[in-house]
Order: structure tokens, then C-alpha cells, then sequence
């Protein structure tokens, strides 16, 4: 009960800093690993539905962008374009998985895999910087940190990618009310589906918002 009760305790903790991180003007400096992932999540669905990745970049202004090559149209193109604002929640979940079933160095191998995907396939020096310093943090903690540190920093990954989707997805909603460019995901979606890319962006919020409730449900419960 006591160990549970830790788990409980550190992950509100972990919490409390995700939610600091991401609503504070430290979002920025954390934007650039919710786009990482971000990117990641284009390139790894481009991958699995038969398309040739061109190259992923991260941009200093934290925006990205992952070219792949293959039909314009069609199911593959729609799923790698819906993939990016949905995969830094989905990490989230899959780490706190792994949180909670104790697996805390397999959570930290997960997202050093994730880091070394976008390292093969990144094409700007910025985006290499990016990717070198976020895979360095998380090497120094399977090697250097102790337990306690690994648990508590596992924890505030998945939280941050989680909170952090919810946000991004929101960002955009800003965004495309703010900008007469009309190249977001949520845009080219619209072009490929002849839905309103405000549906899109819609099911983004709900998505993310939904991984972030569901996260979050042990926690009120329990």
C-alpha cells in the first residue's frame, strides 16, 4: 500500500510540473520535444503505410515538418497526416503504461527509441541539435540517475507529452484564426477528405483531451 501510494504521490507531482512546464513560458523550450514526437508520429505512420520518408525538420520557431513521398491521396496520406497532433499523447499513455506496470528503464528505452527514429531521418542542423540534447538527457538517465530520479522524471515525461498534446492541439486552433496560411495538419486533412479542417482540429483537442482525462482517471479515483 505504501508503494502504491508513492506511485500515486510522484505522479502527482509529476503532474503539477508537466502542467507548470507546459502553461508557463517554458512551453516553448518544451514545445520542441512535443514536436519531436510530433514528427515522429507523421514519419513512423508514413513508414507503415508504404510511403518513402524524405526527411523530418525541427524548426528554432518549435514548428516541424516530416516529407514522404507516395499517393497524394487516399487512406495512407490521410493517417499520416492525422497522426502528428495524436502521437505525443499516444507516447504519453504508452509510457505511463510502463510506468505503472514498473517497467521504468523499458519507458526510458522507448523514448531514447523514438529520439534515435528521428535522428536517422533528420534533415537541418537545428533539428539535429534538438534531437542530440533530448537524447542526451534521456541517456543520462538510464545511466546516471538513480531509481527514485528515474521514476520521477518518467513520470513527468508522460505528463508533459500528454498535457502537452492537449496544448499543441489548441495552439493550432489559435494559429489558423490568426493565419491566412493554410498548410497545418488539420488543413490538408481538409483538402484530402472534404471535411472542415475546424472538425479536425476539433477531433484533435478531443482526442488528446480524452488520453489526458483517461491518464489522469487512476489518479482521482484512486
Amino acid at each position: 500500500m505504501g508503494d502504491q501510494q508513492w506511485a500515486v504521490e510522484t505522479e502527482l507531482v509529476a503532474l503539477v510540473v508537466a502542467a507548470t512546464l507546459v502553461l508557463l513560458p517554458s512551453w516553448r523550450g518544451v514545445r520542441h520535444v512535443v514536436t519531436l514526437v510530433h514528427e515522429a508520429g507523421h514519419a513512423l505512420v508514413a513508414l507503415l503505410t508504404g510511403r518513402r520518408l524524405n526527411g523530418i525538420r525541427l524548426h528554432r520557431d518549435t514548428s516541424g515538418l516530416t516529407t514522404s513521398v507516395g499517393r497524394p491521396r487516399g487512406p495512407g496520406m490521410i493517417v499520416t497526416a492525422a497522426a502528428g497532433y495524436v502521437a505525443p499523447a499516444g507516447l504519453g499513455l504508452a509510457v505511463l503504461a510502463l510506468l505503472r506496470a514498473d517497467e521504468i528503464l523499458w519507458a526510458l528505452y522507448l523514448a531514447l527509441a523514438v529520439v534515435g527514429f528521428v535522428l536517422a531521418f533528420i534533415r537541418n542542423w537545428y533539428g539535429v541539435l534538438v534531437v542530440l540534447a533530448t537524447g542526451a538527457a534521456g541517456a543520462a538517465l538510464v545511466w546516471r540517475g538513480d531509481e527514485d530520479v528515474q521514476e520521477l522524471a518518467v513520470a513527468v515525461i508522460a505528463w508533459v507529452l500528454l498535457v502537452g498534446a492537449v496544448r499543441a492541439s489548441i495552439d493550432l486552433w489559435t494559429h489558423r484564426r490568426r493565419s491566412r496560411s493554410r498548410t497545418s495538419d488539420a488543413d490538408v486533412l481538409a483538402r484530402l477528405t472534404h471535411v472542415p479542417a475546424v472538425v479536425w482540429n476539433v477531433a484533435f483537442i478531443l482526442v488528446c483531451a480524452g488520453a489526458l482525462g483517461w491518464a489522469a482517471r487512476p489518479l482521482v479515483v484512486g
